[in-house]
């Protein structure tokens, strides 16, 4: 006798209270293995594939793609231990043998937390789809050639030419975005997997072969392949009025927050970045990985940090104490398509220079692609904001909630300085600490800020700190 099960949705990620369908994985009469990917949800944080504890046949789902649910809602029911009526007629074929014993005391595969699979997730995740008798009607015909998944969506076993496998849904969506067929494609990955790097091989060879592909129209923007992952503007009367939902309405909750919490204060200070310039030129001419200017950077600021803690802390407003943290987990400002995100370097203050630049390099590549989990935006303890690159010399930047203080770096650019007691023309930058005035006062801030600027100006005075 099968047993119904419900899966509702889990608890995302820190301070995370909902999430918006993307993509339905599955559909009802489909049978999923335990740990299986069955929803694609986008959350204030980030895009995550949600697996099921539960392994058997899907016999329901809740809401439509592009509809937000409360964490604690049901997602998907499960019949577990047995076919579902129009399913197959011999059990064994469900892929239950690992999730029915601890599905049938409901506790699944206990591990479905924070959108990172289950720890008894096999290596890689297939859909399987249960035999159906045939029709007594005539069979439909198949779609052309060049049609295109439904969703976006391609399931194994659905080519007339073999299985095809695809786990991404950013490889489903550029092929997709592209006009590329993936039924066409032989994967490189494991047992015939689909990766990004097969895409886009076979969109360079279409280009250099001349082959037109059928790409999105040019007057609709990305953002019309992935409705929910924007807000969409609706014109009225009285003016055009845009949901502040998904990363926009995150960022409007947290900076009000912050605001509204946190008595802040800046101080400023210009500094001459010259020498520290000519450090990095010599990095990176000694050979190895390029050494970006935001690793040196938040080097400086660890080591800032390390002599000045209060800045690392946070305030317990039930208990009325400052909490100083021991770890410094360093977050940076990333503009993305999605909007603004703040990736976070874990133990920055445990790495060397070139261990930040290679996180920093893995973070700015996931936020580019959208593949930044939950846990890689969470848990920071200071910011480092480097708006120089969007071409302004200063700002006072909000406070990241519940962090205490943030270190804002404009554009470097020659300007006229004093330098050995002459008129030069040298590398300037401005330098601005936004911090939490309850945790300490003026000269603390003024001197962790000195501290850097002192740093930036002459990069040797790292080595007292080494």
């Amino acid at each position: 006798m099968a047993q119904v099960l419900e899966f509702k949705l889990p608890d995302l990620g820190e301070g995370l209270t909902e999430a918006e369908i993307v993509r339905w994985l599955v559909e009802v009469g489909d049978v999923v293995a335990v740990d299986q990917p069955v929803v694609e949800v986008e959350t204030a944080k980030a895009m995550v594939e949600v697996p099921c504890p539960y392994g058997g046949v899907v016999t329901a789902r809740f809401g439509e793609e592009g509809t937000e649910l409360p964490v604690g809602a049901p997602l998907i029911t499960v019949a577990v231990g047995a076919p579902a009526s129009d399913g197959p007629t011999d059990a064994a074929k469900l892929p239950v043998a690992q999730g029915t014993p601890a599905a049938a005391d409901g506790q699944g595969s206990g591990n479905v937390l924070v959108g990172y699979g289950t720890s008894e997730a096999p290596a890689r995740r297939r859909r399987v789809r249960p035999d159906r008798p045939a029709p007594v009607t005539a069979p439909p015909a198949p779609p052309p050639a060049s049609a295109e998944p439904t969703n976006g969506r391609v399931r194994t076993g659905e080519s007339a030419d073999g299985p095809v496998a695809v786990i991404s849904p950013l490889v489903r969506r550029l092929a997709r975005e592209n006009g590329l067929d993936l039924r066409e494609l032989t994967g490189s990955g494991p047992d015939g997997l689909i990766l990004r790097a097969d895409v886009e091989y076979a969109l360079r060879a279409a280009a250099v072969q001349g082959r037109t592909t059928t790409a999105a129209p040019a007057s609709h923007p990305r953002v019309a392949a992935q409705p929910t992952a924007t807000a969409v503007p609706t014109a009225t009367s009285a003016g055009t009025r845009v949901p502040l939902k998904g990363v926009r309405g995150a960022v409007a909750d947290k900076l009000s927050r912050s605001r509204r919490e946190i008595p802040d204060a800046t101080c400023w200070v210009d500094a001459d970045a010259t020498e520290l310039m000519r450090a990095r030129a010599a990095m990176n001419e000694a050979g190895g990985p390029k050494i970006s200017l935001l690793a040196l950077l938040a080097r400086i600021c660890t080591a800032a940090l390390a002599r000045f803690p209060e800045l690392n802390s946070t305030v317990d407003q039930e208990t009325r104490e400052i909490v100083r943290l021991d770890q410094v987990h360093l977050g940076f400002a990333a503009q993305t398509e999605r909007g603004l995100v703040v990736p976070v370097v874990r133990d920055a203050h445990a790495r060397d220079t070139d261990g930040l630049n290679a996180e920093f390099g893995r973070l700015t590549e996931a936020a580019r692609t959208g593949t930044l989990t939950p846990g890689d935006l969470t848990g920071g303890t200071f910011t480092l904001n480097n708006y120089g690159v969007f071409g302004v010399d200063g700002s006072t930047p909000i406070i990241n909630h519940p962090e205490a203080a943030m270190l804002g770096v404009g554009r470097i650019i020659p300007k006229p300085w004093v330098h050995d007691g002459e008129l030069a023309v040298r590398q300037v930058v401005q330098l601005s600490l936004t911090f939490d005035h309850r945790v300490c006062d003026g000269g603390t801030a003024g001197g962790f800020l000195r501290h850097v600027a002192d740093c930036v100006e002459q990069p040797a005075v790292l080595l007292r700190t080494l």
